[in-house]
């Protein structure tokens, strides 16, 4: 019956512990720093290769997209203001 008792004890102690590790493991992920890291290596990784070198092909995509949508926004005002 001691026995039982101290196995169930053990138990008990390491599930505790198993617990605390997930609990722990689960606040790094969901902590708004961690988070933000992630953001930015993902986007980082959008632009950068892993050597470190730009990835040109991504950075003219956005610029693309960014003179699209100004000469877009520009001809509007502008049709719009006469």
């Amino acid at each position: 019956m001691s026995d039982q008792v101290s196995s169930l004890e053990r138990e008990i102690e390491q599930t505790r512990e198993r617990l605390a590790a997930t609990i722990d493991q689960l606040l790094h992920r969901a902590s708004p720093k961690t988070i933000a890291k992630r953001e930015v290596a993902s986007v980082k990784g959008y632009f950068v290769d892993p050597a470190g070198n730009p990835r040109q092909d991504n950075i003219l995509k956005v610029v693309g997209g960014v003179a699209v949508a100004v000469t877009f926004f520009y001809l509007v005002r502008h049709v719009a203001g006469d």
